[in-house]
C-alpha cells in the first residue's frame, strides 16, 4: 500500500512541476479537468484492488478511446471516467447515453480480438466530481473521502 501513495504522490509532484515549468498545454480547462478525474479513478480503482492494464486505449478501426481497462479479480473491465465540477446538471453517469455504449462495446470488442479466449468481462463507469474552488476544480486527498465513485456494469452487452 506504501508504494501505491508514494507513486501517487510522486505523480502528483511531477504534475505540478510540468504545469509550473512547462508552456501551458492549451487544452480547453474541460478537458484538463477530465484527464485529472481519469487519474483520480485510476488510483481510487488501484486502491479498490483493480489492476489497471491500459490507458487511454485506442482502436485504428474505432473512433473514440477508452479510458482505462482493469482485471477486477478474474474480470477484465472497460472503464469509462466521467468527471464534472458541478452536481447542478444530470449526473455524470448519464453522459454515456445509447450511443456512446455502443461505442464502448465496439471498443471493448475490438480490445478483446487481440487477447487470448476468456470468460467474464463488464462495462463500468466510474464518476468523479470536483467542487469549484477558485475557479480551479480541487480534489479530495490525503484522508478526505474520494470524489469518485464506481457503478458497476453499466452497459447491456
Amino acid at each position: 500500500m506504501f508504494s501505491g501513495r508514494m507513486t501517487h504522490a510522486t505523480i502528483r509532484a511531477l504534475d505540478w512541476l510540468a504545469q509550473h515549468t512547462s508552456k501551458q498545454s492549451g487544452a480547453p480547462p474541460h478537458l484538463e479537468t477530465g484527464k485529472r478525474g481519469e487519474e483520480e479513478a485510476y488510483f481510487f480503482l488501484r486502491k479498490k484492488g483493480y489492476i489497471m492494464v491500459a490507458r487511454n486505449d485506442r482502436s485504428p478501426r474505432r473512433r473514440g478511446e477508452g479510458d482505462l481497462v482493469g482485471w477486477d479479480g478474474d474480470v477484465l473491465c472497460f472503464i469509462e471516467v466521467k468527471t464534472r465540477t458541478s452536481h447542478d446538471v444530470k449526473p455524470a453517469e448519464a453522459a454515456v447515453d445509447r450511443d456512446k455504449q455502443r461505442e464502448l462495446i465496439a471498443l471493448g470488442q475490438e480490445y478483446l480480438r487481440g487477447l487470448p479466449t476468456f470468460g467474464q468481462w463488464r462495462f463500468d463507469i466510474v464518476r468523479v466530481y470536483y467542487e469549484q474552488q477558485s475557479g480551479l476544480p480541487s480534489s479530495n486527498c490525503s484522508g478526505m473521502p474520494s470524489p469518485c465513485r464506481k457503478i458497476q456494469s453499466s452497459c447491456p452487452y
